[in-house]
């Protein structure tokens, strides 16, 4: 007998391996068909699929088949070099697998077909399939000859749709285009399955569909069943979306007070209607009993919704609000401890922010720096969030450690300063180092919830609050003017970032919190400004026809603030290199007298002109420039009624 060769044996394995895939195949195919009498594989699909799907579970056993066929090692591609004796086992292979395959989907169809309104379901899946065409878009005629035809086939079986992955998406798109009526029929046919529906990986899409399409007593209904059971179901990795989407999107003020009142406890939940209008602080007041277990319940929902990953759900946040209300000392250490690693999910909503704000103003030094730690990689997000600003403010607001928190915001600071100090909610904190809590830039409102944290501080911060902002001014005033002096042209470009930087030039606590290394920075944000607005002011995008670009220019000439009060500038008492000087030096290097007649004909720099002749008039360093006024004096023109800048200074010459 002639020896075996090395090529032989490797042939044979490979055709061994064939025909153990293929054999796996059946086995597999017989598995699937004996596995349930009730679920199919469609139920172990994602819902958003379709019936394509089925292709993808069956050719992953093919592709598994094939994978093995492709693994060969160096010297098996070198033989396939010489010959291609191994084609006719794979295309054998192949075949059989495919027969296999159709095997398998000829035995799925009719196993779907003998569950019960097997028959239904396909025929209405049909008629789905025509209904859900987008392109073109189905006539509106045809849509509701559909719809109605649908309805007739499901209204008996529509119980056994909306818990499968297919179905349910039938039911999901009849919801989308029915009348008003027909939703309200579909959820009274639905009535009493809005739990199961709600826990369903499928369902619950259907659930929302109905809260979203159907009206006000559909709402309704829907809330009065889920009722007693929210707390189990913000324990459900399903059901919480459902909670959180019908507590944001579809609730009523009222049915939000009255789902928060359900995590107070069973007594809440079962006698609703006597507790109405209650608050928490009320209730906790009357009895000590009574706050122990409402805080426990608080605190036992709370903690199973975290674990599952639901920290960032506004429903949860407003059960912390409840919970914060009333929490003791040990009891708020604890809850820092739970959350803190959490603690930037909280910062997006009015409720979650509220609670982030308690907790720092009522933490101690060691959980604050865990709380700062957790923020660190979200300062961005946080503080150009409207919610989360305000957040970071109260951080300002009471953490002694002016050092941490440097350390902290200092890097993303500089990095995205430009983007903050031009942001509606970003420049917030900024101002407030700057300013303190100015009614300019913080609302009643606003500064009312900060005020109340600062009194909340007050048994863990020590450090007067003055002290503490001055402290904080001098280690981010640096950063201020480098970052101005280095994007002025972007930051001047828009009205709130020329508002800021107005803020900085002329404070005399900022000048004051300088160190001499950084008084030339100063200089360099003035040269910065001078430069801005070199060029033809006929051309429209010269800084000067930009509202708050002006107003800048008229503080830095005037070397003060106007107080609306007194009707008169306040002078800065600290502030070197503003006033006569900024103003001769802009006369000098922007103005001359070959333009300053343009510059007193438009509208728009007329008014700077008359801020240089009230700054320079009488002086020795503005002779030159009231000179060269009253040389072009007699050429001002008045006629335009908009240029009311021109009208006051040729008063003011006369």
């Amino acid at each position: 007998m002639a020896p075996v060769t090395s090529k032989q044996n490797k042939n044979k394995k490979r055709a061994n391996r064939i025909e153990d895939s293929s054999e796996s195949i059946s086995k597999k195919a017989k598995i699937s068909i004996e596995s349930s009498d009730e679920e199919d594989q469609l139920d172990q699909v994602s819902s958003s699929g379709s019936d394509d799907d089925l292709d993808e579970i069956m050719s992953s056993d093919d592709d598994e088949v094939e994978k093995d066929d492709v693994e060969e090692d160096d010297d098996e591609e070198e033989e396939e070099e010489e010959g291609d004796e191994d084609k006719p086992s794979k295309e054998a292979g192949s075949s059989e697998s495919s027969n296999n395959h159709g095997e398998q989907r000829k035995l799925l169809k009719e196993r779907k077909m003998q569950r019960k309104a097997g028959a239904e379901v396909q025929h209405i899946k049909s008629l789905w399939e025509r209904l859900r065409v987008k392109n073109p878009p189905v006539p509106k005629e045809v849509r509701e000859k559909l719809s109605n035809e649908i309805w007739s086939l499901s209204e008996d079986c529509i119980s056994d749709l909306v818990l499968k992955h297919d179905a349910s998406r039938v039911v999901q798109t009849l919801v989308k285009y029915s009348s008003k009526s027909r939703r309200d029929q579909i959820v009274e046919a639905l009535k009493g399955k809005f739990y199961h529906l709600s826990t369903s990986a499928y369902g619950k899409y259907l659930l929302v569909k109905l809260l979203h399409y159907g009206s006000r007593n559909s709402r309704q209904l829907i809330i009065d069943e889920l009722h007693g059971s929210l707390r189990k179901l913000m324990r459900h990795r399903e059901g919480a979306y459902v909670v959180e989407d019908l507590f944001v999107l579809y609730s009523t003020h009222e049915q939000r007070q009255q789902m928060i009142r359900e995590f107070w406890g069973s007594e809440y939940a079962v006698f609703r209607e006597s507790h109405n209008g209650l608050s928490i602080e009320a209730v906790c007041e009357s009895s000590v009993e009574k706050r122990n277990i409402i805080a426990r319940n608080l605190i036992g929902t709370i903690t199973a919704s975290v674990e599952k990953g639901s920290a960032g759900f506004q429903i949860l946040h407003s059960a912390m609000k409840e919970y914060v209300k009333i929490a003791n000392e040990k009891e708020i250490s604890e809850f820092i401890e739970l959350i803190h690693e959490q603690f930037a999910e909280l910062v997006h909503t009015p409720e979650g922010a509220d609670v982030a704000c308690t907790l720092i103003a009522k933490a101690n030094a060691k959980e604050r720096k865990q709380i700062l730690k957790t923020l660190k990689n979200h300062v961005e997000s946080l503080i150009k969030n409207e919610y989360g600003n305000l957040v970071f403010t109260t951080a300002l607001l009471c953490i002694d450690d002016t050092v941490l928190v440097f350390k902290t915001f200092g890097s993303a600071a500089k990095e995205h300063f430009t983007e903050f100090i031009v942001d509606k909610y970003g420049r917030r904190p900024w101002l407030y180092i700057l300013l303190g809590l100015s009614g300019k830039y913080f609302s009643p409102i606003v500064k009312k919830d900060l005020d109340r944290y600062i009194k909340m501080s007050e048994a863990t911060s020590k450090k007067p609050a003055l002290q503490r902002r001055h402290e904080l001014l001098k280690k981010f005033a640096p950063i201020y003017l480098s970052e101005i002096s280095k994007n002025y042209s972007d930051i001047l470009a828009e009205n709130l970032g020329s508002q800021f930087v107005s803020e900085v030039l002329l404070s005399d606590e900022l000048f004051e919190q300088l160190s001499e290394q950084d008084v030339p920075n100063f200089e360099n944000v003035i040269n910065s400004i001078i430069t801005a607005f070199k060029g033809d002011i006929s051309e429209e995008d010269h800084p000067v026809h930009r509202p708050f670009s002006g107003r800048l220019l008229k503080g830095l000439i005037q070397g003060g603030h106007w107080n609306n009060k007194e009707k008169k500038i306040v002078k800065l008492e600290k502030v070197q290199g503003l006033g006569a000087v900024f103003a001769e030096r802009f006369y000098d290097d922007i103005i001359d007298s070959t333009n300053l007649l343009e510059w007193c004909n438009n509208q728009d720099s007329s008014f700077i002109i008359v801020a240089l002749y009230e700054t320079l008039k009488g002086t020795p360093e503005g002779k030159q420039f009231v000179k060269d006024l009253s040389k072009v004096k007699k050429d001002i023109d008045t006629s335009n009624e908009n240029n009311k800048g021109a009208n006051l200074l040729l008063k003011l010459l006369n």
